[in-house]
């Protein structure tokens, strides 16, 4: 995606010269990003059911990771594949923690938990662009502004796990329905991208939104028993099988990195 969006809300502004933070958009970008988010489903569940930690324990453990990881991101002063992933599985499994924990432990409605995170999700964009004039990831240069993106992330996790949960479990549409769905809307979103005009920002930030829900439908779908819909391959194969790609896929991110960074 370019620059070249709605209004100016992802319009570059002057500033110092630097390195951008995170990745560019790419087809590897949203390979990666489904893999975790469905990697984020069903390693939440591992840990939490499997392994019997309870989603108490479980969401205290993975937080701490998460904040070590985000220590390690931060310390990066540029894009760095393999970082910049690992807080990304994180910090979808996190997300994923919080709605579980709203829904599960606090018995918020989900449709609660959607409009409260799409509240909290706009709130971060409009500060982010009162602050910096502008909401463009192709220049993620500073401390601010990556503290922003990934507060934002965060919270797209967090909607993407309570509007997924909302279609497929309380309007009982099912994993598999759930996944058409969003993946319908993913697609119309990228033909109003490259053919009808829709702005880059708008683009990437619901798209970025929707694969949540996406990739854990599907997740769930491969991991679920039979009789809650799934196809039963458990979450121990499904994790492994997702964790395998995505290191596969930043292994070949960074060796082709590799000569930009030794320039």
């Amino acid at each position: 995606m370019t620059d070249a969006t709605f209004a100016d809300f992802d319009r570059p502004v002057p500033q110092p010269a630097g390195v951008n933070r995170v990745p560019e958009v790419t087809p590897g970008f949203w390979l990666i990003k489904l893999m975790a988010v469905t990697m984020g489903e069903t390693a939440a569940d591992f840990l939490a059911v499997n392994l019997g930690l309870g989603l108490g324990a479980t969401t205290v453990l993975m937080t701490a990771v998460l904040v070590a990881a985000m220590l390690w991101q931060f310390r990066q002063k540029a894009y760095v594949p393999a970082v910049y992933w690992i807080a990304v599985i994180l910090i979808s499994v996190v997300g994923t923690l919080i709605t579980d924990n709203m829904t599960d432990a606090l018995g918020i409605p989900l449709i609660t938990s959607t409009i409260g995170f799409t509240l909290a999700l706009a709130a971060t964009f409009a500060v982010w662009f009162a602050v910096e004039r502008t909401l463009s990831i192709h220049e993620v240069f500073t401390f601010r502004r990556e503290a922003f993106y990934w507060l934002a992330i965060l919270f797209t996790f967090a909607l993407g796990t309570a509007v997924g949960d909302l279609v497929s479990e309380a309007f009982g549409v099912g994993f598999a329905g759930t996944g058409v769905l969003f993946g319908l809307i993913i697609a119309s979103l990228a033909l109003g991208y490259f053919a009808l005009g829709l702005g880059g920002m708008w683009a990437f930030w619901l798209c970025y939104i929707f694969t949540r829900p996406l990739g854990a439908s599907f997740g769930d779908f491969l991991a679920q028993p039979a009789e809650f819909g799934g196809l039963g391959l458990g979450t121990i194969v499904t994790s492994l099988a997702f964790l395998a790609v995505i290191a596969g896929t930043v292994m070949l991110m960074t060796s082709r990195a590799a000569p930009d960074l030794a320039e």
